[in-house]
């Protein structure tokens, strides 16, 4: 009888074939293949050409998957001869150089392989997909074999009887990193590939091979940035790298480079690496990722990870780890400056909600850091206050035009202005009632339905 979690691993893989094959199946139906292609493919010779392929560039950092007749354009581009073939160029045995690109003619092609640049043709994905998954489903029953053989090995009484000698175990685990590699880059969700490759990694406990997940990673990231697995693969290899070397600062400085897709599983990924940074990187990334900002104003996935950078520094701040060229009164300026900067894009940009939450953060951040730091005592409250109630003011003018943004912006300037007031009641409340536009405000929120707020203001 099955357990839950034999039953639990079947159903996952289920659901990552599914997966994978609603992806493909719309670029297989425009291949316009005859059916009998179909019957002269050798699933197991095309795994081998992509397996002989993968061995001969281990520096391979790009792969797609693309439609047959885009290869003559790629051979044109390298000067492939129409006339060369992926069967001749790929036979088993033959090494592929970085000279000698996996070219082919559009009408024979499976494989484009140049500059550590690895294309693979659409047309074959469903078998080559089949062969990879069988060939690492027959290597990890092989695997879990050989490892209950040595664990009843260690048991026996006669140490001289010989159940499973090391070597071979070896030559299972290698062929194990060799299909789980192949099958990732085809499935990028197969976590059962990612977990085993986990394992043995772990046994191992080589630097290397740590860098060469990292570069696998990389590989699987740049046609599906948005894969769960992979990010968290990198991440469990990052944190094993850092029990070993404690100066991480290159690989921090490659995640802030690979980072280029910018989706929102990148920025969780460059968040997590805020506690690996030193405080120069910390101060770096800062100022690489406004321009980034200013450019993007409706990802708050941005301006979320400029909220943790500021939060990092604060901690270094309160724990005296800061360095000599990091103060208390430099940070209290980048603190200003970027209150200026988002008032500015809130102004340029009208009705982006990012920028109002991040505004908030940089107030909940002057008043629980601020407010108890003795330099910044003589901060003058009353022109917060100001600035503030004229950036409100500004907000709520709403043209007369069919543009909805404007009324966005105004309901976030209110709705910003009321958080304010209930955050700050001794300061901002009071005045707010006082204010002279008061009824213009308690007008807008119940025009946009809000007027709960307000009424819970005034109880107050």
């Amino acid at each position: 009888m099955l357990g839950v979690g034999s039953f639990i691993s079947g159903f996952c893989l289920i659901v990552q074939e599914a997966y994978f094959f609603r992806r493909i199946r719309h670029e297989l139906a425009s291949t316009h293949a005859s059916p009998m292609i179909g019957a002269t493919i050798n699933p197991s010779h095309l795994l081998s050409q992509l397996t002989d392929i993968l061995d001969s560039d281990p520096c391979i950092d790009e792969v797609g998957f693309i439609h047959p007749s885009q290869f003559a354009s790629l051979n044109k581009e390298v000067h492939i001869p129409s006339s060369m073939s992926s069967e001749a160029l790929s036979q088993p045995g033959d090494e592929i150089s970085e000279s000698k690109p996996a070219g082919a003619s559009s009408s024979n092609t499976f494989f484009w392989h140049s500059e550590h640049k690895l294309g693979i043709s659409t047309l074959v994905l469903v078998p080559l997909y089949n062969a990879a998954k069988d060939a690492f489903m027959n290597a990890l029953k092989r695997y879990r074999m050989l490892s209950d053989s040595n664990v009843q090995k260690d048991k026996l009484i006669d140490n001289n009887t010989s159940v499973c000698p090391a070597s071979f175990l070896d030559i299972v685990e290698s062929e194990l990193m060799k299909r789980s590699k192949a099958l990732v880059i085809l499935s990028c969700d197969f976590g059962t590939a990612w977990n085993f490759r986990k394992l043995l990694v772990s046994k191992k406990q080589l630097l290397q091979m740590y860098m060469d997940e990292l570069l696998l990673s990389t590989l699987v990231l740049s046609y599906s940035p948005k894969s769960e697995r992979a990010w968290n693969h990198r991440r469990w290899v990052i944190k094993m790298i850092a029990e070993k070397c404690p100066n991480l600062q290159e690989i921090v400085e490659t995640e802030s480079e690979l980072n280029s897709k910018m989706n929102y599983r990148a920025w969780n990924h460059r968040c997590w690496l805020i506690s690996y940074m030193l405080d120069s990187q910390v101060l770096r990334e800062w100022q690489n990722s406004r321009d980034w900002a200013g450019l993007h104003v409706a990802d708050n996935s941005c301006f979320h990870y400029r909220a943790r950078l500021l939060l990092r520094m604060t901690e270094n701040l309160r724990n005296n780890h800061a360095s000599d060229a990091f103060s208390r009164a430099k940070f209290h300026q980048m603190w200003k400056d970027e209150l200026n900067w988002v008032a500015v894009l809130i102004k340029r940009y009208v009705g982006r909600e990012a920028l109002w939450l991040h505004r908030r953060f940089l107030s909940v951040l002057r008043m629980k850091y601020f407010a108890i730091d003795d330099e910044c005592l003589s901060c003058d409250m009353n022109m917060f206050i100001t600035e503030e109630l004229k950036l409100f003011h500004s907000c709520t003018i709403i043209p007369d035009n069919d543009f909805g943004d404007f009324q966005a912006q105004a309901t976030y300037s209110a709705t910003y202005i009321m958080w304010l007031a209930k955050q700050m009641p001794e300061s901002f409340g009071v005045e707010l009632q006082i204010c002279s536009r008061n009824e213009e405000l308690k007008s807008l929120l119940d025009k946009v339905g809000k007027s709960c707020l307000w009424d819970c203001f005034t109880a107050t």
